[in-house]
């Protein structure tokens, strides 16, 4: 068991409903950028996926940082 399996079910939401599958290393630093809030993860979100985050639609932001606050493990 790693640190990241209680995230996989906020993972597998990422992928499923953003489109954002996130490798082992992308999945690290959305983690790793969480306890600084839902806004650094969704930066760490897009860094890990190659997107250019200040210049995405804000819808794009939104579906994220929604998708990442519903799935959080509890």
């Amino acid at each position: 068991m790693t640190a990241l399996d209680a995230y996989e079910p906020m993972f597998s939401a990422l992928c499923r409903e953003v489109g954002f599958c996130l490798h082992e290393k992308g999945q690290k630093r959305v983690v790793e950028a969480l306890p600084k809030g839902l806004d650094a993860a969704v930066r760490a979100v897009f860094a890990a996926e190659g997107v250019d985050e200040p210049n995405a639609p804000g819808d794009l932001k939104r579906a994220v940082r929604d998708c990442l606050k519903s799935n959080l493990p509890a």
